[in-house]
């Protein structure tokens, strides 16, 4: 199984994102070294499926969190939850209205576990993900609610090639693996 990530769709033109969607990646951005490397991943996958009649599937995951999240990892929950905790300003890039989904770890873990030990599942590329969702400014409320905090949000510039949209099909997930998150954020 290769681990890919919803990052391959870069900023994608259409919502929700299915496998068959090619993607809108800026190859030489910021951002294309991690896109492209989990493209050309997949792409070597593929081949050697083709080529050597491996017997490997593709797993894009999109935004997961839970448990044992390294606080300084860059993403926007264990962000959010670090600057609560520490009393600093919310940093919101853009305006906010962006969106993502979030799916919580043990769904996750559910999925690909699934994904691998299904039958009939070579060859095939499968979102894992929630499809609930969320602009970020909806996830820092929430956060500030459960963290029972009133720390100000500042405002930055959306980093280049940001996604506005991020939000997993998982119908071929439901339909393959019998799978779908069970928890909601």
């Amino acid at each position: 199984m290769f681990t890919s990530t919803s990052e391959v769709y870069g900023d994608p033109e259409v919502s929700p994102q299915k496998e068959d969607y090619f993607g809108n990646v800026n190859p030489n951005g910021v951002r294309s070294v991690y896109d492209e490397s989990k493209r050309f991943g997949e792409a070597a996958t593929m081949a050697y499926v083709r080529k050597f009649d491996l017997d490997a599937r593709i797993i894009r995951i999109f935004n997961t969190y839970g448990p044992f999240m390294q606080k300084d990892d860059g993403r926007v929950v264990s962000e959010f939850i670090m600057q609560a905790i520490t009393g600093k300003p919310f940093t919101i890039y853009g305006n906010g209205t962006q969106t993502r989904s979030f799916c919580y770890v043990s769904d996750m873990v559910e999925g690909i576990e699934k994904a691998m030990f299904t039958e009939k599942t070579k060859g095939e590329v499968i979102n894992l993900g929630n499809p609930d969702e969320k602009t970020v400014l909806e996830l820092a409320m929430l956060i500030k609610k459960i963290c029972k905090v009133s720390s100000e949000s500042v405002f930055e510039e959306l980093p280049e090639d940001d996604p506005k949209v991020r939000k997993p099909d998982i119908t071929k997930a439901e339909k393959l693996l019998g799978w779908k998150t069970k928890n909601k954020y």
